[in-house]
């Protein structure tokens, strides 16, 4: 197992970008390149997964874009794809918000046909998580090695507490880990990265490569 790079510090919890704010970030760096994803926790993870493959996104001209949810997919996507700024366009969207994001891209002039969950390939450059980002890293590392992170960073009896809760008990332990990263502001996207950091890089979720490997130069 390759030994996990210093995690530098997530962004967020922020307010998401609009599409005005995003296509002046994006003439500010000069990009030629987006990836749409819903949140800031999904940022952070394929930042970091840029990082563990070796790539320089700022560098490719490449930035990833937290849109606030997949309910503002079709506002992005006009104001950046063919229609807009042209610039060649991916993303990552919950395996649930499959159709609405399929009629969003083909609204905006870019095909989506073979859009499908999980490792599908897709010509659009637009993946799911099958059931959303936490749940693919959870499986990807197994919950052994997600609450050895937990103990890392000092939240393990954190977990343990909540585990305990009326609410939590009889639950698998891997629906616990999921709800467990969502109940604080700024853990779901610290974990973003640290989850990534402490894969095997053969069990990175293939949709995050496959979004990565769209926008390559």
């Amino acid at each position: 197992m390759e030994s996990p790079a210093t995690t530098p510090r997530p962004p967020g919890p922020r307010s998401p970008l609009d599409p005005d704010a995003t296509r002046r970030l994006l003439r500010a760096a000069g990009a030629r390149a987006a990836i749409l994803v819903e949140g800031w926790s999904d940022q952070a993870a394929l930042e970091a997964l840029a990082r563990r493959r070796g790539r320089d996104l700022p560098a490719e001209g490449v930035v990833v874009v937290p849109i606030g949810g997949a309910s503002n997919v079709q506002r992005f996507v006009q104001a950046l794809g063919p229609r807009g700024m042209d610039v060649r366009l991916a993303g990552l969207c919950d395996v649930a918000e499959l159709p609405y994001v399929r009629r969003c891209l083909e609204q905006a002039g870019i095909v989506a046909s073979s859009l499908t969950p999980g490792a599908g390939r897709s010509d659009d450059g637009f993946f799911a998580c099958d059931a959303d980002l936490e749940d693919e890293l959870i499986r990807a590392l197994g919950t052994a090695a997600v609450e050895r992170v937990l103990e890392t960073e000092g939240e393990l009896a954190s977990f343990r507490r909540f585990q305990d809760q009326p609410v939590q008990r009889g639950r698998e332990v891997h629906a616990q880990l999921r709800r467990f990263l969502g109940t604080r502001a700024g853990r779901k996207v610290r974990y973003g990265a640290l989850l990534v950091n402490a894969l095997d890089l053969d069990r990175v979720p293939a949709a995050l490569d496959l979004a990565l490997a769209h926008v390559r130069a």
